[in-house]
C-alpha cells in the first residue's frame, strides 16, 4: 500500500525509499514488532477475562504443566496474525499475487486453529477439532494455495521441483505439483503445531526460518542475484521478503510475552498459521527441500511422534518417555529453559546449513 508513495519521489526525494524492497522489508519488521508490543498487553488482559481457566492442559503431560501453566490464556496467535497482516498490507506491493496467495493460506490455517482453540476452551478439554477435520480443511486450503502459486509462476518452473545443490535440475511434477505443495504446507503447519509445547520453543525457530526465507525470497526474486548464485529465478517472488520480515517482527513481539514464564500461548491459532506460512513461502520460492533442512527441528519433533505412535501400536512399548521429543527431555529431568535454548541453538545451526545450500552448486 505505502509503495504508492514512491510516485511522489519527484516532489520529495525521501519517498524514493519506498521503491526499495530492503527498506520496505525492514519497515515491515519494525511495524509488526511495534504493533505487537502495543497491542499485546490489552489483548492478553482480554483473553484472560474471557478464558477463565486458560488453555486446557493435557492430563497425561508432564506433571509440572498442570501447576505452572494452568490458567495461562491461549489464542495469542491472534496477536501475531494481526500484526503480520496489517504490516504486510501496509508495506508489500498489493499488486503481487504471491503476497495474496501466502496471506490466504496463512489466515486460512489461522482460522482453522482459531476454531480448534475455541472448541478446546468452550468444552474445557485439551481435545479440540478432530484430527481428521483439521487435516481435510488444511488439505483443501493447501491445494488451493498450491494451484494459485503454480498459476502465478507458470511454465515448467511453476510445476517443477528444484533441488538444492543441483543447479540445473528441475524435476517435472506436472499435475502432481499442487498435491506436493499441499503436503509441504500441511506438513509444515502440523510440525510447528507439534513443536509448540514449551514457552518460546516454537516461535524462535519460526523466526529463524522466516529470516532465512526472507533472504531466499529476495535473492530468487532478483534476476541478477539468482543468476549469480545459479538459482531458479522466480519473477515477483521477492515481495515475499516483506511478508517474511513482517512475520519476524510479529514473532519477536509475541516472544516478549511468550518468554518463560509465558503470559500467553500462541495456541493452534498461531502454530498452524505460522507453519503454513513457512510452507507456502517455500513452495513459492521453489525451495521446499531447503525448508525441510531449515525447519529440521520441526521435522524431528514430528518424526518423534510418528515413531512413538507406530512403535506403541505394534509392541505396546514406548521409544521415548513422552512425545513430542521436547517432552521426552522434560521427563528426563531437563529444565524448560535448558530444552528451549538448546533447541534454539539447533534451529540456528540448521538454518546455516540451509543457507549453505544456496552457494553449494
Amino acid at each position: 500500500m505505502l509503495i504508492n508513495l514512491a510516485r511522489l519521489s519527484d516532489q520529495l526525494i525521501l519517498f524514493n525509499l519506498f521503491r526499495y524492497l530492503t527498506f520496505r522489508s525492514g519497515a515491515a519488521c519494525i511495524t509488526a514488532l511495534v504493533m505487537s508490543l502495543l497491542l499485546g498487553p490489552a489483548l492478553i488482559r482480554w483473553l484472560k477475562s474471557v478464558q477463565r481457566g486458560g488453555q486446557p492442559i493435557r492430563p497425561d503431560g508432564p506433571e509440572r504443566h498442570l501447576i505452572e501453566k494452568k490458567g495461562t490464556p491461549t489464542m495469542g496467535g491472534v496477536l501475531i496474525l494481526s500484526a503480520l497482516t496489517v504490516s504486510t498490507l501496509l508495506w508489500a506491493d498489493l499488486r503481487n499475487g504471491y503476497v495474496w496467495a501466502v496471506l490466504f493460506l496463512t489466515l486460512g490455517y489461522g482460522a482453522i486453529g482459531f476454531v480448534d482453540d475455541y472448541i478446546k476452551l468452550s468444552k474445557a478439554d485439551f481435545r479440540g477439532l478432530s484430527g481428521r477435520s483439521k487435516l481435510v480443511l488444511q488439505a483443501v486450503l493447501g491445494l488451493g494455495a498450491s494451484v494459485w502459486i503454480a498459476y502465478l509462476t507458470k511454465g515448467a518452473l511453476g510445476t517443477g521441483l528444484a533441488l538444492p545443490v543441483f543447479k540445473e535440475l528441475l524435476v517435472p511434477l506436472g499435475f502432481a505439483f499442487p498435491l506436493f505443495g499441499m503436503f509441504v504446507m500441511l506438513g509444515s503447519s502440523n510440525a510447528v503445531n507439534l513443536t509448540d509445547g514449551l514457552d518460546g520453543l516454537a516461535i524462535v525457530p519460526t523466526i529463524i526460518a522466516a529470516g532465512v526465507f526472507a533472504l531466499i525470497a529476495y535473492l530468487v526474486g532478483n534476476r541478477v542475484f539468482a543468476d549469480y548464485l545459479q538459482l531458479h529465478p522466480v519473477a515477483g517472488v521477492g515481495e515475499l521478503s516483506v511478508f517474511c520480515s513482517a512475520l519476524i517482527g510479529a514473532g519477536l513481539g509475541f516472544l516478549w510475552f511468550n518468554a518463560p514464564p509465558a503470559a500467553v500461548f500462541m495456541g493452534d491459532t498461531g502454530s498452524l498459521a505460522l507453519g503454513g506460512a513457512l510452507g507456502a513461502v517455500a513452495v513459492a520460492v521453489k525451495h521446499e527441500i531447503v525448508l525441510f533442512i531449515v525447519g529440521g527441528l520441526f521435522v524431528v519433533e514430528t518424526v518423534s511422534v510418528i515413531i512413538q505412535v507406530f512403535w506403541y501400536k505394534r509392541t505396546g512399548r514406548r521409544v521415548f518417555l513422552m512425545a513430542p521429543l521436547h517432552h521426552h527431555f522434560e521427563k528426563k529431568g531437563w529444565s524448560e529453559p535448558t530444552i528451549v535454548i538448546r533447541f534454539w541453538i539447533i534451529a540456528m545451526i540448521l538454518a546455516l546449513v540451509g543457507l549453505g545450500t544456496l552457494k553449494i552448486r
